[in-house]
């Protein structure tokens, strides 16, 4: 049974060895998690112990648990099963489809009456509301809550479903992206690569066949070894990363993108941030509240000689740019299109990449806010996007 169930790990692109499947035999045959009192073990008990043993990174957790789900038969959520799931969490109540006429109705507020009638609503409720236009609640067409429409207002909790929302009251869980991706197309890396210089630097440790060639006819043909440094591309690149929300569309085209630049370049920095550059970033997205990488750190740490490359949607509100205070996640003592203006000024090579359609560009209010601020440097996340953008930076 488990060989089968190995082999379907292995199918997941899970790097899953032989000898981690013995030593799970092993784990199972010592009863390291021991049985129930009636003898059996439960799901509960195999799951965690095979996660443990098998998987080495837990930026393949994901990966795990839809394989271990797909060979158990759909299991969607192995930790305690048995816990009852409230209604609400299953169900929207209310939600409603409004008519283009009731839409066009709903009267939409500036940045300073949004926040001060949200700290109103919050003096004044006192319970929870379902419908509406006032209080905060789900469904009805409030600017507060989720799970209605409002042209702009404050999601409180719940999931975004209009993509209209221009702060987030809520604590998102993001997930790396996959730098082992394999890629479908060599074109990416062949586009990359115009950004390769290649210097030998460091130690002599490889065979200069020609020269030691020439050396030896010259030394009356007694052998004159020639050494000479790796020949490696010594470009460094900066890779600033949006992940989240609408970029949610985009995963499995970034990450062909990030496996091919962790391919290509030996020189290599990556932070990730969502929808705008602030104050902080972060290189794991399961612990980007612990573990913050102060922005002015980073323009700091880092020369005038790396290239800066920016990948996102630029899908978002005028107010996570242009407002201090205007981040979905937190209130941010400076506007976004600060930290992108001393990012630019820090690194002057540059470029963002964008993987929506260049199509809607000129429907996105936020789209066309950072271009100007990228000085109309922005790419879409196509070949010959990729191509205009690395032939920019290698200037």
């Amino acid at each position: 049974m488990l060989t089968d169930f190995f082999y379907t790990l292995r199918s997941a692109r899970l790097p899953v060895s032989v000898k981690e499947y013995l030593t799970l035999l092993e784990a199972l045959q010592a009863d390291v998690v021991g049985p129930q009192s009636d003898g059996a073990w439960t799901i509960d008990d195999f799951y965690h112990l095979a996660r443990t043993v098998l998987v080495k990174d837990e930026k393949h957790y994901d990966k795990f648990d839809k394989a271990f789900g797909a060979y158990f038969h759909g299991v969607q959520q192995v930790t305690d099963p048995t816990r009852e799931i409230p209604a609400d969490w299953l169900r929207q109540l209310l939600e409603r489809e409004l008519t283009p006429e009731q839409r066009a109705a709903v009267a939409k507020m500036d940045w300073d009456e949004l926040m001060q009638t949200l700290q109103k609503r919050l003096d004044e409720q006192k319970g929870r509301h379902e419908g509406g236009s006032k209080w905060i609640g789900t469904g009805g067409t409030s600017p507060f809550g989720h799970g209605g429409y409002n042209p702009q207002g404050v999601r409180i909790g719940g999931a975004g479903k209009n993509r209209s929302a221009v702060k987030v009251w809520d604590q998102r869980a993001y997930k790396d992206y996959d730098d082992s991706q394999e890629l479908g197309s060599r074109n990416i890396k062949v586009a990359l690569r115009r950004l390769r210089r290649f210097a030998r630097q460091g130690a002599p440790d490889q065979l200069d066949l020609e020269d030691t060639i020439h050396s030896t006819a010259a030394n009356a043909g007694w052998l004159d070894l020639r050494m000479v440094p790796e020949r490696r591309n010594n470009v460094k690149l900066l890779l600033l990363m949006d992940v989240g929300g609408s970029m949610d569309e985009h995963v499995g085209r970034v990450e062909e993108l990030f496996s091919a630049v962790k391919s290509e370049f030996k020189h290599l920095e990556f932070f990730y941030f969502h929808n705008c550059v602030y104050d902080f970033m972060w290189k794991n997205n399961r612990r980007r509240f612990a573990e913050k990488f102060d922005t002015w750190d980073v323009i700091r740490r880092y020369n005038k000689d790396y290239k800066l490359v920016f990948v996102g949607d630029a899908t978002m509100s005028p107010y996570e740019i242009l407002q201090p205070g205007g981040s979905v996640e937190y209130n941010n003592d400076e506007a976004g299109a600060e930290w992108l203006q001393r990012l630019t000024h820090a690194f002057p090579h540059y470029a963002w990449i964008n993987p929506e359609p260049q199509g809607v560009w000129q429907y996105r209010q936020s789209i066309g806010l950072v271009q100007q601020l990228m000085s109309q440097r922005m790419y879409p996340l196509t070949l010959a996007g990729l191509e205009e953008a690395t032939r920019l930076l290698s200037k």
